[in-house]
C-alpha cells in the first residue's frame, strides 16, 4: 500500500507540474473562436495591460490591447493574397505609455476639441483640462485612450464565425471635468467578409456630452512603405466645418466644390495638398485636417469613404451611423516615433477617418447634438472593411 500510494503522490505530482508549466508558458492562450490572450505588460503602478487577437476564417488579424483599446495591428490581404499590417503603433506598452498621438486608440468622452476647455449644460459652466493650445482636446489629460478597458471575449455576435472583444470602462461623475456617471461598452468585431466592426453604446445617470471614435492610422501599404500622397480618397461630403486658427469650427458650413478638399470623386491625398490655405484649415496647415458633414442622417449604415493604395491594390471602405467624418494626414509625424519593426514615423505617413459628430458641438447648438441624457442609450456604428484588386 505504501508503495502504491508514493505512485500516486508522484502522479498527481507529475500532472501539477505539467499544468504549471502550461500555465507558465508565454504562449497566446486560446479564448474561443479565433480569439487569443496574451500579456502586453504592466503599467507604472502594477495594473495588468493584456492583448487580444481576433482572426478569422481567412487569417485576417486585430490586435487589441486593454490599455485605451488600442489597436496595435490590423492585417488585411494584398492583391496577391499576402497579409500586411496596415495601421501605426509601437511593439510595447511603454511606448504608448511615454506619448503615443493616439495611435488606434478609443477617444472620449469628447472626441476632437472643445473651445476653450469650456461648456454650459442645463446652466452650469463645465471646465475642462486644456492640452491643446487654448482648447481641450480628445478627451482631456487622461481621456479613454490612457485608462484600462475590462474585456470580454466574446463568439458569433452577428454572424456564427464573427469574433469579439466587448471592452468595458465606468468613468466616474468628474472625471476631467465631465459631469455623470458614464458607462461605455465598446465591442470590436472581425467579421469573415475582413472588415472590422466596432459599435458604441453609454448609458449616464446625468446629463453630459459624449463623442466617442477609435482614432487608428492607416497606411494601406504598409506602415514602412512610405507616406500615404498616393493613396486615392472618395469622402462622401459635400460640406465641410471651416475652423479658426486654433481648429476650433466658426460655426459656418462650407461647400466642398472648388476647394483642395473635394473628395466626391477618388483623387490622390497629394494630388492637392499644396493648395490647401489659411482659409482651408489653419494658419499652417501642413495638410488634410477637416471635419466632413457627410451626406443623409446616417441612421443606418452608409458608406462615407473609400481609399485604395494602387501598389498593393488594397482598398478601405468606411461605413458609420455618425454625421461626420475627421480626415487628418498625419501632419504631426516628425520622424521623432520610431514604431513596430524600428519603422520611424514621418509627416503624411498615414491617414485617419475619424467617424463621430463635429468639433466643438456642445457649443454650436446648430450642430448635431452630442448631450447624452439619463435615460437614454447613446449609440454607435463604424466599419473599416477591406478587399484588394
Amino acid at each position: 500500500m505504501r508503495h502504491g500510494l508514493g505512485f500516486v503522490v508522484l502522479a498527481v505530482s507529475f500532472v501539477w507540474y505539467l499544468c504549471a508549466s502550461a500555465s507558465a508558458a508565454p504562449e497566446a492562450t486560446p479564448m474561443g473562436l479565433g480569439v487569443a490572450k496574451t500579456e502586453f505588460g504592466k503599467t507604472p503602478d502594477g495594473k495588468q495591460v493584456d492583448l487580444y487577437t481576433l482572426t478569422n476564417a481567412h487569417g485576417m488579424k486585430a490586435k487589441i490591447i486593454t490599455y485605451g483599446g488600442i489597436i496595435t495591428e490590423l492585417d488585411a490581404p494584398d492583391r496577391e493574397g499576402k497579409m500586411g499590417d496596415v495601421v501605426l503603433g509601437f511593439d510595447n506598452l511603454p511606448s504608448y505609455l511615454a506619448g503615443s498621438p493616439y495611435f488606434g486608440a478609443l477617444i472620449g468622452r469628447v472626441a476632437n476639441r472643445v473651445a476653450k476647455g469650456r461648456f454650459t449644460l442645463d446652466g452650469k459652466e463645465y471646465k475642462l483640462f486644456v492640452n491643446n493650445g487654448p482648447n481641450a482636446l480628445h478627451g482631456g489629460e487622461k481621456g479613454f485612450d490612457k485608462v484600462i478597458w475590462r474585456p470580454e471575449p466574446i463568439e458569433n455576435v452577428f454572424d456564427k464565425d464573427s469574433v469579439s472583444l466587448k471592452l468595458t470602462y465606468l468613468s466616474p461623475s468628474g472625471e476631467e471635468g465631465y459631469p455623470g456617471n458614464l458607462t461605455v461598452h465598446v465591442t470590436y468585431t472581425l467579421t469573415n467578409e475582413n472588415a472590422l466592426r466596432i459599435d458604441y453604446t453609454a448609458t449616464t445617470d446625468k446629463a453630459t456630452p459624449l463623442n466617442l471614435t477609435n482614432h487608428s492610422y492607416f497606411n494601406l501599404g504598409g506602415p514602412g512603405s512610405g507616406d500615404i500622397l498616393g493613396h486615392e480618397v472618395m469622402i462622401a461630403a459635400d460640406k465641410y466645418t471651416p475652423v479658426d486658427g486654433t481648429m476650433i469650427p466658426t460655426g459656418e458650413i462650407k461647400a466642398v466644390k472648388g476647394t483642395p478638399l473635394d473628395f466626391t470623386k477618388p483623387t490622390t491625398i497629394g494630388a492637392r495638398i499644396d493648395e490647401l490655405k489659411a482659409d482651408d484649415a489653419t494658419a499652417n496647415p501642413g495638410g488634410y485636417d477637416h471635419n466632413y458633414v457627410l451626406r443623409g442622417d446616417n441612421k443606418e449604415r452608409a458608406l462615407v469613404a473609400s481609399v485604395h493604395e494602387p501598389k498593393s491594390g488594397r482598398t478601405m471602405e468606411v461605413y458609420t451611423t455618425e454625421p461626420g467624418l475627421q480626415f487628418y494626414t498625419g501632419n504631426f509625424l516628425d520622424g521623432k516615433l520610431k514604431g513596430k519593426n524600428g519603422v520611424v514615423y514621418k509627416k503624411h505617413q498615414a491617414f485617419c477617418m475619424e467617424a463621430d459628430h463635429f468639433p466643438d458641438s456642445v457649443n454650436h447648438a446648430d450642430f448635431p447634438s452630442t448631450i447624452l441624457e439619463p435615460g437614454k442609450t447613446y449609440t454607435q456604428t463604424t466599419v473599416y472593411k477591406f478587399s484588394a484588386k
